[in-house]
């Protein structure tokens, strides 16, 4: 019987995506066995996802809303404030860890069967979804316990998350693919992703940045996405147009690096 080897192929990038399309099924496959083994063997099992987040809660409301008040900064209670910035960083690096580490986790998977690589990084972006789910839940009741209804601005709440997807994904793909040839990302990662909370406001204003390092803020788009939710969650104040200096390039950077996965997928069952 004539054997029959199925390997990737040259193809252009419109080729490729239709290709990421016919295997969407898989990237639902993958997402649900995702999210069963990250909760499997643990006691609490799927509560992991609501107490994470209100820990994190709890400290920075410790912190920054009784030894540092903030209070005087912000217009809504501090827990809504902090949470609904931590829902929007916590997926984000939720993204950037696990999308960029997806090729590198997967060999035995990519060893043996061909598809299109970039069905590991969408599941594991699928597979957020169910943790972003749960913390937007969470915020909710915070919402209706302190009696905050949104404005007609929680339209455009959709948009927001898409934008948070987006910017999460755009540098998770480059890390999953360059991660396969530089295996120091993978160490380096975790360190760089708890440093940058600090330079996000996350768990404070951005208000409090003196003006001569505003432009720094701007630059980053996370600052813009946080501002985002708590403009269209809470009603605060219209983010800034400013904000487009940092998110303007993630489209670019999202779309090119989807093609320079599709380049060096085919050396990625060599490398990993």
């Amino acid at each position: 019987m004539q054997e029959r080897v199925i390997q990737a192929e040259a193809a252009g990038l419109g080729t490729y995506m239709r290709k990421v399309w016919e295997y969407r099924r898989l990237v639902v496959v993958l997402a649900v066995r995702e999210v069963r083994a990250q909760y499997a063997q643990t006691v609490l099992g799927v509560l992991w996802a609501v107490l994470k987040p209100l820990m994190a809660l709890a400290i920075f409301s410790i912190f920054f809303g009784i030894l540092v008040p903030l209070d005087s900064k912000i217009k809504v209670e501090y827990p809504l404030f902090a949470f609904s910035g931590m829902v929007a960083w916590y997926f984000f690096t939720y993204l950037i860890v696990n999308v960029g580490s997806s090729v590198l986790n997967a060999q035995q998977l990519i060893s043996r069967i061909y598809f299109p690589k970039l069905i590991l990084p969408l599941a594991k972006s699928l597979a957020g979804m169910v943790d972003f789910g749960i913390s937007m839940v969470l915020m909710v009741l915070l919402m209706l316990i302190w009696g905050h209804v949104p404005g007609w601005e929680i339209l455009l709440f959709p948009v927001v998350v898409l934008v948070n997807l987006i910017v999460g994904l755009s540098l998770g793909i480059w890390l999953a693919a360059l991660t396969t040839r530089f295996r120091d990302f993978h160490h380096l990662l975790p360190y760089l992703v708890n440093f940058a909370i600090w330079l996000t406001p996350v768990f404070y204003p951005s208000t409090i940045i003196p003006e001569k390092y505003q432009h720094f803020l701007y630059m980053n788009p996370m600052a813009g996405v946080i501002a985002a939710f708590r403009w269209t969650l809470l009603g605060d104040e219209v983010p800034s147009l400013k904000y487009l200096y940092g998110l303007a390039p993630i489209l670019l950077l999202f779309i090119v690096g989807i093609w320079y996965f599709e380049r060096v997928e085919r050396e990625m069952v060599d490398k990993v």
